[in-house]
């Protein structure tokens, strides 16, 4: 019996290693994944760091990543998309925004009071980077996925209420879109990346800082700030990311190793991410909550004027796509049919 049991062990451990190839059980490849988080915030820990588990489960161990949080192979956040096309990371993660201008189509999607549902944005941001921006946008770096993250919320020393509170008021803003939104409602706008954050309110550098719930916990921010200004409905603003590898390193494997990488990426693994991001918001705000800080709920009827308001940032963005040759009325229409698509699945 213990020979019989002996010989099947064996006998599933060369068929294991005939379907996974020669070195099944050795890492062939390894791959540095570098982004600006520390490992401790929730989208390395609940998105990214799992998204490499299962990728090196599923090339049986053959491919190891390595992650890198908070920028430790050098640089800033802005220059992380050069690092994946110029092969200083394999594998990245950022803002589409850090490089102002450079991905106009994946814009569409961080105009005012557009989104509801992070994970069906995602799943519309996926499918419209799929029609119209792999060849152009992205065409200098395999995409692994794209979302966005829950609704912004606007934290601030101050209470803010209306438009009007936020005239004077220095404020972080992420990207080019949500810098000229908060400009168009009255703030004066400081773009950084989001790891500057703490040390910038701390300093008074900026009053505030939009960003969502959920990176408010790794940051501190609860802890320098203690007002909140959220919006029920339609977000104010989201931010669109990139989760992208060098495309020469992802073209020089193997085609098993490809499909590994592919199977835990793409439309399903960005929806995914998004909805992931806004559910990691609850806990944040309960947190906010629980010190004590004061949490403002913009209900629909009192946002009239900040929609109103920010009617001028859409309407500047159509027309800096149109100076670039890229119909504005068009993506917006095509993002909005994608939009409903998706929300309805």
């Amino acid at each position: 019996m213990m020979i019989k049991r002996a010989f099947l062990t064996l006998a599933g451990t060369t068929a294991l290693a005939l379907t996974l190839g020669t070195g099944a059980f050795a890492q062939e490849v390894t791959l540095r994944m570098h982004q600006f988080l520390p490992a401790q915030a929730n989208v390395p820990k609940n998105v990214l760091v799992p998204w490499a588990d299962r990728v090196m489960e599923a090339s049986g161990g053959r491919i190891e990543i390595q992650h890198f949080p908070s920028m430790q192979l050098g640089g800033t956040p802005p220059q992380l998309i050069d690092q994946a096309i110029d092969g200083v990371a394999d594998i990245i993660w950022t803002v589409a925004g850090y490089t102002p201008g450079r991905f106009p189509r994946a814009e569409v999607f961080e105009l005012p009071f557009t989104m509801s549902d992070a994970g069906d944005m995602s799943a519309a941001y996926w499918e419209l980077a799929e029609e119209q921006m792999m060849d152009q946008d992205f065409a200098d770096f395999k995409v692994l996925g794209v979302w966005v993250h829950g609704p912004g919320v606007i934290h601030c020393a101050d209470p803010i209420e209306t438009p009007d509170d936020l005239n004077g008021v220095k404020l972080r803003a992420p990207t080019r879109v949500t810098n000229k939104l908060f400009t168009n409602l009255g703030a004066t706008t400081v773009g950084m990346p989001v790891p500057a954050i703490p040390e910038s309110l701390s300093k008074g550098v900026v009053d505030g800082a939009v960003i969502p719930w959920e990176v408010t916990g790794a940051l501190k921010v609860a802890e320098l700030v203690e007002n909140h200004t959220e919006f029920d409905g339609n977000a104010i603003y989201t931010t669109t990311f990139i989760f992208a590898m060098n495309k020469e390193k992802y073209e020089s494997l193997p085609d098993d190793l490809k499909a590994a990488i592919d199977s835990q990426s793409g439309a399903d693994f960005s929806r995914m991410a998004g909805a992931q991001m806004q559910t990691d918001d609850g806990p944040a705000r309960e947190a906010a909550l629980d010190m004590g800080n004061n949490v403002i709920t913009i209900n629909e009827t009192d946002a009239a004027p900040w929609r109103s308001a920010a009617e001028a940032t859409t309407a500047e963005w159509i027309a800096e796509m149109d100076e670039k040759g890229i119909d504005g009325n068009a993506l917006i229409a095509r993002a909005n049919e994608l939009l409903e698509k998706h929300n309805t699945e």
